[in-house]
């Protein structure tokens, strides 16, 4: 397999992907990325997004610690029109660990001064004000409290769950739709532009969604694995009031019958996830950011990435898992134009993205294109692409994963190549154990 960064010119990268007929568009008009977007009457100054990735560095009370805010900071120097910030609990259960971000009554003030902060510096550092969105967030079978909707044999092992796990029952559910509502009004009263119910990756909601197997109210019939969400959207737009957007795993990539947009035969099938987008649009969503697999199963899915001997060995060419993640925008944008549909799975294209994103803004597969890893690395990509016109080959994240094996190992998280004086340390840490268990 040749690693992208082995190509020459991008001109040798267009061939390959010539070669292997792949719809991947590029465009040299990097000035379509600079145009604003009007929301709800919110301007989105640019069409570059950074995309929610947590760095486990939150106060043990789920605050924002210096860490968190730091990171913030530079992406609100780095120009990008849309901010997503990372996965924030709904409730104490809700943490994947005590790291991770956690509103509440306890927090909201310091919520309120990650927000401040991050307009004040955007202004200060020359940019507009970028579109604030927070997700909102519940681990699930991923967290510490192993809370899951249904139980599989193979998606338990995979996931690292007891066969003796109780699965939360209806009513704890309708409860917990209670706290979406809570703080989706902390983060309005915290200034965020909107939240996002975040729905994807195997997560608890995005568990729900394939939940064939589960009896009641909320499994069974695609009816009742969509009330949750439905129901908490309506929730929302009754008592707060604030823009909703949704990260949506539109297929699991899983086994049937637990598998979101998958049909019987094992096969991707967009029916329901695009009939739940188009439901989730009647009742005033127009923020979809587009996702598919889970990053604890199958992570080439979802961060498409070269891969490193004796580690995580992708099963394909990660210019596939581009592909598939750009058909999954395209597929969503062009059924529904008057919606905003944010592109994924671009980072392993490294100082390419710019070519790539301007393509698939001209062709209509999505209006924004979102980085995640990349922004770890290179917190100021936007403002490269935007007043340079190019993205540095020095700056870029090279895709080797180890900011996904510091969080997966509950370190702080973030670039370890580009941004070794912080996290360099804690990754060695995490080798230094490894070298012990052996």
């Amino acid at each position: 397999m040749k690693l992208i960064n082995t190509y020459s010119n991008i001109d040798e990268l267009k061939e390959v992907i010539r070669e292997r007929n792949l719809d991947i568009p590029f465009s040299d008009n990097l000035e379509i990325l600079k145009e604003n977007l009007e929301l709800n009457g919110k301007v989105i100054p640019n069409k570059l997004a950074i995309h929610p990735l947590e760095g486990c560095d939150s106060e043990l009370n789920g605050a924002p610690s210096k860490l968190t805010e730091r990171r913030y900071l530079r992406y609100a120097r780095g120009k990008a029109g849309l901010i997503w910030l990372e996965a924030t609990a709904v409730s104490k259960e809700a943490r994947a660990n005590d790291k991770q971000l956690f509103l509440n009554h306890e927090t909201v003030n310091e919520f309120v001064g990650l927000v401040k902060k991050i307009k004040e510096e955007s202004l200060k550092s020359g940019n507009q004000v970028p579109y604030l969105v927070l997700q909102l967030a519940h681990s699930g079978r991923f967290g510490e409290n192993k809370i899951i909707a249904i139980h599989d044999e193979k998606l338990d092992e995979l996931s690292n769950v007891n066969y003796n796990t109780p699965v939360i029952t209806d009513d704890e559910l309708k409860e917990l739709e209670n706290f979406y509502v809570e703080a989706s009004k902390l983060a309005k009263k915290a200034g965020f532009d909107a939240i996002d119910i975040k729905s994807c990756h195997k997560y608890l909601l995005s568990e729900i969604l394939g939940a064939r197997t589960r009896k009641g109210i909320f499994g069974g019939k695609y009816e009742n694995r969509t009330r949750f969400i439905k129901e908490v959207v309506d929730s929302i737009n009754k008592e707060v009031g604030i823009d909703i957007a949704v990260r949506l795993n539109i297929s699991d990539f899983l086994h049937y019958p637990i598998s979101w947009g998958t049909n019987k035969k094992g096969e991707v099938d967009l029916s329901e996830p695009l009939k739940l987008i188009e439901e989730l649009r009647e009742k005033g969503v127009k923020l979809i950011n587009v996702t598919a697999g889970s990053p604890y199963i199958n992570p080439h899915i979802n961060r498409p990435a070269d891969g490193e001997e004796k580690k995580y060995t992708p099963p394909e060419h990660p210019l596939i898992g581009v592909e598939r993640l750009i058909k999954f925008s395209k597929n969503v944008q062009e059924k529904f134009r008057d919606i905003i549909v944010v592109g994924t799975g671009l980072s392993w294209f490294r100082h390419f993205v710019p070519f790539v994103a301007a393509g698939m803004v001209e062709k209509g597969y999505c209006k924004i294109v979102g980085l995640g890893r990349m922004a770890f690395a290179y917190p100021d990509f936007a403002k490269d692409i935007i007043e340079n016109k190019k993205m540095e080959e020095n700056k870029s994240c090279i895709t080797c994963n180890r900011c996904a094996e510091l969080k997966a190992h509950q370190e702080i998280t973030g670039c370890v190549i580009r941004d070794k004086d912080v996290y360099l340390k804690p990754y060695m840490k995490i080798l230094r154990k490894s070298k012990s268990k052996r």
